[in-house]
């Protein structure tokens, strides 16, 4: 029995700095529990794996043990002795009576999830260690090929790696906790004033088709080219930081209780023309007189007014060009850690780079479509992904599109919780002008354009919790912005 008790009574040994953190008694009880009682298995197969141990030997008997448990056959010191005679690490242990031994000296099966959790602990220590070694070894080896920048980055994502593990509680949930988080849910849209369950896009019809924007979806904003897709995602990045307000939340936690903190990943646009985007429209001077510089001193005065207003808004713009998913998803942890993050938006899918690993294009789509899926459910936020649409919209007479029309469709359009798409008709009947002489059709056609002026379809062609259909929009091109269409019928209800 002299291998059994013969440990630091703390359990943990770390008598000196070389020795890496671990607790062979530990190990020692929570291997004897199984042997002991197979059921005790399941408590604790979702925290633990053979990686996790510090003994190698100990390392094979679980996963030898868990290997037979799957396939419901019994693991005992009898059963695992055929497995295990000629282990070499066993038999310096004292061979097969080793694990009689082992299973004799398990003390209870009521603390083995608290064993696992230490063995678990204590690896997650020997990991860090391990990296924060490597990381040393590296910036003292100077490198051509191993940029200092590059180092970072690499290191920041084994951090990252390393903490994503064993942070979800795999398995089944019973149905009244579901039940109970769906009334909470619902508790929090009645509370509301608007009765939103989501976060508001501040667009009035949007919010009402969507029910706001909701934690864990991913939405894809799709569009051909000059329909707007990016000054509505601005719009409703502004609309959503400007709203900002912290304080108690109904469930007593301290966090945001309207709007939110937005992250904008501007691949296509520079941080400066996206902050010149949102200041056109706050302060009502066009874009390409900002840019010129051609304003009057009152539009000047209001253009600088806007930009004193906006510097509290929690709005972060990243313009990194060809951002991978994985990088685009540690940067995104990483604003969640340090500012908060509430709202993640992304302009847009197709200039994300994936891992590189497969030379076609739509696996890579697929593999940046599941990325962006898999934050909103990691971060619990709702994440918005402008994507282009593919040619074929531009041949067809009605020029309205739908989901055949997103370019390598299948993997964006099944991931995606909600699909929407940016379609203004004014577009394109501009291009249909007639010529001057052909006077009949040039006032049908003027007529045609006073109705379209201004106006925007937001077209939901799919939507997981809700109805699909249009919501109509306002559109001020000047300004890049997009806001509530008052319709004749609602102009009564507004002025009461």
């Amino acid at each position: 029995m002299n291998e059994i008790t013969t440990f630091n009574p703390t359990g943990a040994e770390i008598q000196n700095p070389e020795t890496m953190p671990h607790s062979i008694e530990a190990e020692q009880q929570l291997l004897g529990a199984i042997l002991t009682n197979n059921d005790v298995f399941d408590r604790v197969a979702s925290i633990i794996g053979p990686q996790h141990f510090y003994d190698p030997v100990h390392a094979r008997i679980f996963e030898i043990a868990s290997a037979r448990i799957a396939k419901n056959n019994l693991a005992s010191p009898v059963t695992l002795k055929a497995f295990m005679e000629d282990d070499e690490g066993l038999k310096e242990l004292g061979g097969p009576a080793y694990l009689v031994r082992l299973a004799g000296a398990a003390i209870s099966s009521f603390a083995v999830r608290d064993y696992a959790q230490m063995i678990y602990d204590l690896a997650v220590r020997r990991d860090l260690i391990s990296l924060g070694r490597d990381i040393s070894s590296k910036a003292a080896k100077v490198d051509v090929a191993s940029e200092p920048r590059e180092q970072i980055v690499e290191a920041e994502q084994a951090l990252y790696k390393l903490a994503e593990q064993g942070r979800s509680e795999s398995g089944f949930q019973s149905f009244l906790k579901a039940v109970t988080d769906a009334v909470n849910v619902a508790n929090a849209a009645y509370q509301r004033e608007g009765g939103l369950a989501g976060i508001s896009t501040g667009l009035v019809d949007m919010d009402r088709k969507l029910g706001g924007l909701h934690k864990s979806d991913l939405l894809i904003l799709a569009g051909r080219p000059s329909m707007g897709k990016t000054s509505l995602a601005t719009n409703i990045a502004f609309n959503i930081a400007k709203a900002y307000r912290k304080g108690t939340r109904p469930d007593g936690t301290e966090g945001t209780v309207e709007g939110g903190v937005v992250g904008f990943y501007s691949l296509e646009m520079s941080a400066e023309q996206l902050a010149a985007r949102i200041l056109s429209e706050a302060a009502e001077v066009p874009s390409e007189q900002i840019r010129r510089g051609d304003m009057t001193e009152t539009e000047f005065r209001r253009f600088v007014d806007a930009a004193k207003s906006l510097e509290a808004c929690p709005l972060f713009i990243d313009d990194t060009p060809a951002l991978p998913i994985s990088q685009l998803a540690a940067r995104a942890r990483r604003l969640k850690r340090t500012h908060g993050l509430d709202v993640l938006i992304i302009d847009y899918l197709q200039l994300v780079k994936g891992t590189g690993k497969g030379d076609n294009r739509v696996n890579e789509i697929s593999e940046i479509s599941q990325g962006l899926k898999a934050i909103a459910k990691e971060l619990d936020i709702p994440v918005i992904a402008l994507s282009q649409l593919s040619r074929q919209v531009e041949s067809r007479d009605d020029k309205r599109p739908q989901l055949s029309d997103l370019r390598e469709s299948g993997s964006i359009e099944q991931d995606a919780d909600v699909v929407m798409f940016v379609f203004r008709e004014e577009y394109y009947k501009e291009r249909e002008k007639p010529g001057e002489h052909d006077l009949e059709k040039m006032a049908a056609w003027q007529e045609e354009m006073e109705r379209l002026h201004g106006r925007a379809e937001v077209i939901i062609g799919k939507q997981r919790h809700g109805p699909i259909g249009t919501v109509e929009l306002s559109f001020e091109g000047r300004f890049t912005r997009f806001g509530n269409l008052i319709k004749p019928w609602q102009q009564g209800a507004d002025e009461m």
